[in-house]
């Protein structure tokens, strides 16, 4: 089964807008396991807009299952995850103060940048994730540059699949397959929804990660966590 990892960096905006500790982040993590996912993501960045490093620290000692972090390899981001040592780092090329993350690495441009900032994490037992587009060619260089796995990027595909291209699902179902081949974990993140997850589950095989957050987060608005966390995990299966 693709496990579920829940971002909860909107959590975190909603405390901030009003200061204060409310909705509580921690306990907010601790339920969301309790629910059944599988793992919380959190992608802290450089405005501390909604993670602040601080909750980076603290969610340490709280997470039981697979604690992973996203963020721009920048020195203070590295020395961070260093520092906590997390299940998974995942690499995303995040400009400074970009609204979402909207593109994955060139792997073969940044080749050698990618190559040592992974051999450090790896050095330090992190497990590490290349955020990428689906695209043949960039697969192969995260495989190049020594990566656990990869986060396919699926705006594309969720862009597509809402206006009836189900067809925008092929090159990830070729990148998913070119990365098992050489040893990649596939992992995969943005915009993915209750609409649109099982379509993807279907299609993309060896399927091991799904890190899903502002949909979740606002459908459970409506919904409830609980219910919500446990539908994903049923599209899932």
């Amino acid at each position: 089964m693709t496990k579920l990892s829940v971002n909860i960096n909107k959590l975190a905006t909603l405390r901030n807008a009003r200061g204060g500790n409310v909705p509580d982040l921690l306990k907010a993590a601790k339920d969301i396991e309790s629910f059944g996912a599988e793992g919380i993501t959190i992608h802290p960045r450089p405005d501390e807009r909604h993670i602040t490093y601080q909750d980076a620290r603290d969610l340490k000692n709280v997470v039981k299952t697979e604690y992973n972090i996203e963020g721009n390899p920048i020195k203070y981001f590295m020395n961070l995850v260093l520092a906590i040592a997390p299940t998974q780092v995942t690499l995303v090329p995040d400009k400074i103060g970009v609204l979402t993350s909207d593109a994955g690495w060139d792997t073969i441009k940044h080749k050698s940048f990618l190559t040592e900032t992974i051999a450090e994490f790896k050095r330090n037992g992190i497990r590490t994730s290349i955020f990428v587009d689906p695209v043949l060619e960039m697969i192969d260089g995260a495989a190049a540059v020594g990566a656990d796995r990869i986060e396919l990027y699926t705006e594309d595909f969720a862009v597509g699949y809402l206006k009836g291209n189900n067809d925008a699902v092929l090159p990830y179902s070729a990148c998913a397959v070119r990365a098992h081949e050489l040893g990649l974990g596939v992992n995969a993140g943005h915009d993915l929804s209750l609409d649109n997850i099982e379509y993807f589950k279907k299609n993309v095989p060896h399927l091991a990660e799904v890190s899903i957050g502002h949909a979740l987060i606002s459908e459970a608005i409506y919904q409830g966590l609980e219910p919500v966390i446990k539908q994903y995990l049923q599209k899932l299966k």
